[in-house]
């Protein structure tokens, strides 16, 4: 539905995750019947969440256990992980500081350069655990040292920025075509970040295996103060989801959405694959898990940029174990552990033995959801309101 904000401007509704609630279905089914798994291209994998490419949410030894237990983990490399060997003691100059000093010294951290060597070892260090190597960078990045990333074995591709077009063009150096190095990859290709339709229907047609979807929604990223630019992810990944559909009935290929950022609780989750999404990527829920690298803290990766920080360093704390957040058992009750259960759960409600027809589920439109009946955990600070 679209509005006159003023003029001739006109804009549209859109939708977050506190805005709509899932309806259950008439035909309930068991949840040791459900399935929720998914596919990128011939790899399958058990659980539908990958873990963000962040410098405090994913390192060798969480990609490995991510991929242990059915994930996938996305390794940043323009992260401290290529610019220093010692890159947990880079991170405990990220985590030291108070936070009201912190960016300059996350700047001059980012400052030293990428050694390629580096890029080599750490796809190495995930491949001799046994799990798939999956990287991510910004376009111009992954085209300077796509050879040093194939042959060291990596095996997903994820092309990511705030927001990634298919094409790039600057006058200031040569352009990045994100078609280009689809075709050249041997690897399958991730790409985004896109939050429209017309978007996510370029990077298909660019060649994307699959698309991320969201700008903003991350608990540590400003995006969204700082350039005004987003749309809530709920509307985001219904636009996404409806471009996939329409690419897969042109061309015969389906190409997976991932909702990326935004999402805390296993409702947010649940929410977004209703609204479409194929698996999702998270960060913040992940970085609070004793596994990752950042000991509880969690940073954008447009913090360090030098001109303009579009992201900050927030304290998530550590909480649970990566296994305890996936899978429980759960020890709080605010949807926070145990994503997974709550997931097949959801699924059991819906009448959903896959995630495919889970995105065939009734969504409504429902603002009064977070607070309806919760006068006291919210007056208690119990529950959803912790």
């Amino acid at each position: 539905m679209e509005v006159i904000v003023g003029g001739r401007k006109k804009a549209r509704q859109s939708y977050g995750f506190d805005e709509v609630a899932v309806v259950p279905a008439a035909v309930s089914i068991d949840v040791a019947d459900v399935d929720t798994s998914w596919y990128l291209g011939d790899d399958c994998f058990r659980i539908p969440i990958l873990a963000s490419a962040m410098d405090g949410v994913t390192d060798p030894r969480l990609a490995i256990e991510m991929g242990k237990l059915g994930g996938l983990a996305v390794l940043n490399l323009e992260g401290v992980q290529t610019r220093y060997e010692d890159a947990d003691a880079a991170i405990r100059q990220i985590i030291e500081p108070p936070a009201d000093s912190v960016i300059p010294v996350i700047q001059k951290i980012y400052q030293e350069p990428i050694k390629p060597e580096l890029i080599e070892y750490r796809i190495k260090a995930i491949k001799a655990g046994g799990q798939l190597a999956a990287v991510s960078a910004i376009p111009a990045v992954a085209k300077k040292y796509a050879e040093i990333i194939f042959n060291a074995g990596a095996d997903i591709m994820v092309i990511q920025s705030t927001v990634t077009t298919a094409q790039f063009i600057s006058s200031r150096g040569e352009s990045v075509s994100i078609a280009d190095f689809c075709k050249e990859s041997p690897i399958p290709v991730i790409v985004g970040n896109s939050v429209t339709y017309e978007g996510a229907m370029s990077l298909m047609e660019a060649g994307a295996d699959a698309v991320l979807v969201g700008v903003g929604p991350g608990a540590a990223c400003t995006t969204r103060k700082v350039c005004g630019i987003g749309v809530p992810m709920i509307t985001t990944t219904a636009d996404s989801a409806a471009a996939r559909d329409d690419f897969e009935a042109r061309t015969g290929k389906y190409v997976p959405i991932i909702s990326d950022g935004g999402m805390r609780t296993g409702g947010d989750i649940i929410k977004a694959f209703v609204a479409g999404a194929d698996a999702v990527m998270i960060g913040s829920p992940i970085a609070a898990a004793a596994e990752a690298p950042g000991k509880g803290y969690h940073w954008g990766m447009a913090t360090s940029h030098p001109g303009l920080p579009r992201g900050t360093r927030v304290q998530v704390g550590v909480k649970y174990s990566l296994n305890e957040l996936l899978f429980g058992p759960a020890n709080t009750d605010n949807g926070t552990m145990n994503l997974i259960g709550a997931l097949k759960l959801a699924m059991s409600y819906c009448g959903a033995r896959t995630i495919k027809e889970l995105q065939e589920a009734e969504m409504i439109i429902a603002p009064s959801l977070p607070t309806e009946g919760k006068t006291a955990q919210r007056a208690q600070n119990v529950g959803q309101w912790r």
